[in-house]
């Protein structure tokens, strides 16, 4: 590896990252390395003109050499979330040129290593793959692993299917295509980063937890996923959709050929108004459409995960209190749970209820049919949270300790009021139980917990 230090300014020494070269079967490519890990950012790894489909292009460093300290996302208006999370898109450059991959890598990575590929969440509408809140550098420093992050298409341009056959200008399912096309380019090209294609485990959170699921059935995926963690996936709000987004489709019309970036933001903003009225489902109004390539019907799905269950390890994961990310911020609601003793119950009710009908009972659900079909099946309860904080073991809690980047966190509600001072030594545990799936396929404890000003733990049990 070359040294790529000199090529900096003197006078930006002190503020940039130390840059070096990777050598690789298509180039070098220029990677950010700290502390014993090198991240190769925003490797291109497929091109797709607008509502086209996803088309794979081979590694080039040329793709990426000059965005090293760039953060790419897809074009997407403010998130209502953006609070709770610490504002993860501050200092984004929103490209519709977006489908992109970040490379985490140990430095001194000798032979190939298990590699674990990240989906993001975010209601199919928000963030990006390479945010500083999800940086890996930790997991691959602590465990000598490689990490994948692909960016895709999100909200109109990635989920929004204008269902016109032959005719159609705006295809369904974009976003999924994306995802399912990154992980072929991690089953065809990680080796030449340093990765083991034969250990490859996907791991996604809330809505990208929903599209793996749906990849595990999509047409033409079959193998794409053989080790694979849901964390939050929000099946109770999978089916039943079609009304939803027809109404949303009516609203969205024909989208002008030259339509800007605004533009498009404005009408997704007009879908999701029209997709409101749909109780729990509005809060995910975008997503996978069943029935539109590449998916089945939706009364097909669950048979389709059945027959490809076996041979599959699966890790099934929910939090204690995964609504109160979104009722928490409700003013109206959040004075009710300030309430001396009738809001601590309210709060239990309402996010207990919502949370079991989102979350925990199709999760079980799911796991139970992999299970019944062949598959190794674990699923785990999250209730870890830092000591004091008003959200408790909320959606996403655990996402700060699987990527415990403290600036990046340091103004999110869902770690207050101290949890972000502490998220290495915290999450240590749970990084560590990751990566034993990652290598073998399940965790061996019953409970894993956490530690260092954090509360609580992940209780596993096996699913038959």
């Amino acid at each position: 590896m070359t040294d790529l230090t000199a090529r900096r300014p003197d006078d930006a020494a002190d503020r940039l990252p130390s840059l070096t070269a990777v050598e690789t079967p298509w180039g070098a490519f220029v990677a950010v390395e700290d502390d014993g890990v090198q991240r190769i950012r925003n490797i291109r790894y497929a091109t797709a003109d607008r509502f086209g489909r996803p088309q794979a292009v081979e590694p080039d460093p040329a793709s990426s050499d000059d965005l090293q300290l760039a953060t790419i996302a897809c074009p997407q208006p403010p998130s209502p979330s953006a609070a709770v999370l610490g504002d993860p898109l501050e200092g984004a450059v929103f490209d519709e040129d977006c489908l992109r991959i970040t490379v985490t890598r140990p430095a001194d990575a000798v032979g190939p290593v298990p590699v674990l590929v990240w989906i993001h969440g975010g209601a199919h509408v928000s963030n990006a793959g390479d945010l500083p809140g999800f940086d890996a550098s930790a997991l691959a420093r602590e465990h000598g692993v490689l990490v994948v992050a692909p960016t895709f298409r999100l909200g109109l341009l990635g989920f929004a299917g204008d269902r016109l056959g032959a005719d159609s200008r705006r295809p369904a399912n974009l976003g999924l295509l994306d995802v399912a096309t990154a992980l072929r380019w991690v089953r065809e090209h990680v080796a030449g980063f340093g990765g083991d294609p034969e250990q490859v485990t996907v791991f996604g959170q809330s809505s990208g937890a929903d599209a793996l699921a749906h990849v595990l059935a999509a047409d033409g995926a079959e193998g794409l996923v053989s080790r694979v963690v849901l964390q939050s996936a929000p099946f109770g709000i999978r089916t039943d959709r079609d009304e939803m987004q027809a109404k949303m489709r009516e609203a969205i019309g024909v989208i002008p050929t030259d339509a800007t970036t605004d533009e498009i933001g404005a009408l997704q903003l007009v879908a999701k108004q029209a997709g409101s009225g749909y109780g729990l489902r509005s809060g995910m109004s975008f997503g996978p459409e069943a029935g539109q390539a590449p998916l089945p019907a939706e009364a097909e799905i669950p048979g389709v995960w059945r027959r490809r269950a076996a041979g599959l390890d699966v890790l099934v994961t929910w939090t204690t209190e995964e609504t109160m990310f979104f009722l928490g911020t409700v003013p109206k609601l959040e004075r009710l749970f300030r309430v001396p003793l009738v809001g601590r119950l309210a709060r239990r009710v309402l996010v207990g209820a919502t949370t079991k009908r989102v979350y925990a009972r199709e999760g079980r659900r799911f796991a139970e049919l992999l299970a019944a079909g062949g598959a190794s099946v674990q699923v785990g309860v999250f209730d870890a949270r830092p000591a004091g904080g008003p959200l408790g073991a909320a959606h996403a809690i655990e996402l700060p300790l699987l990527f415990p980047n403290e600036p990046a966190w340091s103004r999110a509600a869902l770690v207050a009021p101290d949890g972000a001072a502490t998220l290495v030594a915290a999450g240590a545990p749970l990084r560590a139980a990751w990566v034993e799936f990652a290598r073998s396929g399940r965790i061996s404890e019953q409970h894993i917990p956490v530690g260092a000003g954090w509360r609580g733990g992940l209780t596993l049990e096996d699913v038959s």
